[in-house]
């Protein structure tokens, strides 16, 4: 009887040691299907004005985002989208971290160095490098420049487009992907600068500047000098160009364009302008051609964009040199005998260029030294 006792004594402690550890096991199992993964942060803009900075961090499985600036354990902001705007004191380097939290109360987290520096282009195109227009010609007077001295953009001749078109053209009739603002244009150091950057601004994610003289500068006949460097990169779109003034009734392109300079970037493409006339003949009409360089791009040194237009054509140059002429004697081309004013923009992607891809760098800068409007004696 004891024997049989004992037999049972050992075959429940073999059974509870089964239990146990049976348990322990289970409990050793973890369950992370809450935790996040694979965090990323990119920086979206920097404002080198405001020192504004727009990150955007992202994972996988994530319910909450918090940004740490500096050594700081308390965060500086939290959300659940993972956009953040931090505005720092001013330039200089600093450490950021973000943690990305699941719902399984566990995080991950990933540190980002952001500099803020108003030296932007450690080897920048020197003004004076490339070609410069003659101040005067013979048998023309010059009746209006601006050569973009000072501090800021003269108020007296231009004006600036503001937003993407929308509601009436929404992409400018192009599928532009920008925001034009005051704000990505200044004139400082003899330079109208235009910059496009990649920045998440009224719902759009690039802006850029679109500036026009439309009722303050407006032309019929002569010849217009455009000193300006390009940008560079997949999806840009710099364009020195005019529109006929009476736009706003006749629409387009019965009110007639003349594109003084047009590029797209990427691809190797920036050794290549485009000159081109559009106007209104029963439809849409348009005449152009293209003038690539030899060597070197219209972003590694200033080029001379230039027209001669009088009664009988529109001549297109570059560096002092025609390359294209549209005559415009026909009776449907009057839209090209009445007064134009000037566009300078940079757009940002669009059914011509295409669109930014990884290989693009922002931001990018269209700058124009002067441009120079001469008129028959």
């Amino acid at each position: 009887m004891k024997l049989l006792n004992q037999k049972y004594s050992i075959a429940l402690s073999i059974l509870l040691l089964s239990f146990l550890f049976s348990f322990c096991a289970k409990d050793d199992v973890s369950d992370n299907s809450g935790d996040p993964s694979n965090l990323v942060i990119e920086v979206l803009s920097i404002d080198l004005i405001s020192y504004n900075t727009v990150l955007q961090a992202t994972a996988m499985n994530t319910v909450q985002y918090q940004l740490f600036v500096g050594s700081s354990s308390s965060p500086a902001d939290m959300n659940v989208t993972g956009l953040f705007e931090y505005t720092f004191e001013g330039e200089g380097i600093y450490n950021i971290e973000i943690k990305a939290y699941g719902s399984s109360g566990r995080y991950i987290k990933s540190q980002k160095i952001i500099t803020i520096s108003s030296d932007e282009d450690p080897n920048p195109v020197p003004i004076d490098s490339g070609f410069f227009s003659a101040e005067q010609y013979e048998g023309y007077t010059r009746v209006w420049e601006d050569e973009f001295f000072g501090s800021s953009i003269n108020t007296a001749s231009w004006n600036f487009d503001i937003g993407n078109g929308c509601p009436n053209i929404c992409g400018w009739g192009n599928n532009e992907l920008e925001y034009y603002r005051t704000e990505n244009a200044w004139v400082s150091d003899g330079l109208l600068t235009i910059e496009a950057r990649k920045e998440y601004y009224m719902n759009y994610n690039y802006t850029s500047a679109k500036l026009h003289s439309k009722n303050k500068k407006s032309f019929k006949y002569g010849r217009v000098d455009i000193r300006a460097l390009m940008p560079v990169g997949k999806g840009m779109w710099p364009a020195l160009w005019m529109l006929g003034n009476n736009i706003s009734t006749a629409g387009w392109p019965q009110c007639g364009e003349i594109d003084i300079m047009e590029m797209i970037g990427g691809d190797n493409l920036e050794n290549t302008i485009y000159g081109t006339n559009h106007w209104y003949n029963g439809e849409h009409a348009s005449h152009g051609s293209s003038k690539a360089l030899t060597y070197g791009t219209y972003a590694t040194a200033y080029h001379v964009f230039s027209m001669l237009w009088d009664e009988y054509s529109i001549k297109f140059l570059v560096d002092d040199q025609i390359y294209h002429e549209t005559s415009i004697t026909n009776a449907d081309m009057s839209e090209f005998h009445q007064e134009f004013y000037f566009i300078f923009n940079v757009a940002v992607g669009g059914n011509w260029p295409g669109y930014p891809n990884e290989t693009t760098i922002f931001p990018q800068k269209m700058r124009v030294d002067y441009v120079r409007v001469f008129q028959k004696d």
